[in-house]
């Protein structure tokens, strides 16, 4: 990572601490103003995650606990992709992995971002499916929680309740809400007004 953009310069990084999971690097990095010092910067591997919309207008979540923030709340499937993994193939896994569904035709990329760009770098892509059978019991452990399909008019509720945790589920359905009611807008706007 050695670069010049805009006036920020970084000038290297070494590894502080590193393993399948996670790397943590000082990046040595020089401000706009001059400053220079060394920065910490959290490496995840990219992150795969599915959103499956159902044609009740439903979609497929986990209600689960996280430790690291002592929360409950709802949760998209996915996961970390495997080296040599494409991420629709990582995101379909996931979800059969931590659901028993099998997601059901063509993945759609509906978005990547970056969660946390000041301090983390973790490439997120979100697939979609309109579409899954459930195939078997969940099979991921670890992955421990209640499968829900939770009707797309709750999501804003949920996130002001603080209940749909963290952004790998928040991007995703707020994102494809306002696309949705986009598109609905355009396609309105498109047909012919009656008049009296």
């Amino acid at each position: 990572m050695t670069g010049d953009v805009g006036s920020w310069k970084t000038f290297g990084e070494r590894t502080v601490y590193d393993n399948k999971w996670v790397r943590l690097g000082l990046t040595d990095v020089q401000a706009p103003n001059g400053e220079r010092w060394e920065y910490h910067v959290v490496h995840l591997a990219p992150i795969a995650i599915g959103l499956i919309v159902d044609d009740q207008d439903r979609v497929l979540m986990l209600w689960r606990y996280r430790f690291a923030t002592d929360q409950w709340g709802y949760e998209l499937l996915g996961g970390l992709v495997e080296d040599g993994e494409e991420p629709a193939a990582t995101a379909a896994r996931e979800i059969r992995e931590e659901s028993g569904y099998q997601p059901i035709g063509e993945a759609e990329h509906l978005i990547g971002f970056e969660p946390l760009p000041g301090q983390v770098t973790a490439p997120t892509d979100v697939y979609l499916w309109r579409a899954a059978e459930k195939v078997g019991e969940p099979t991921d452990t670890e992955e421990v929680g209640r499968l829900e399909w939770v009707p797309l008019s709750r999501i804003p509720e949920l996130a002001q309740r603080k209940e749909i945790l963290g952004a790998g589920a928040l991007v995703p359905l707020l994102y494809y809400i306002a696309s949705r009611n986009v598109a609905d807008a355009a396609s309105g706007q498109d047909q012919p007004t009656e008049t009296a």
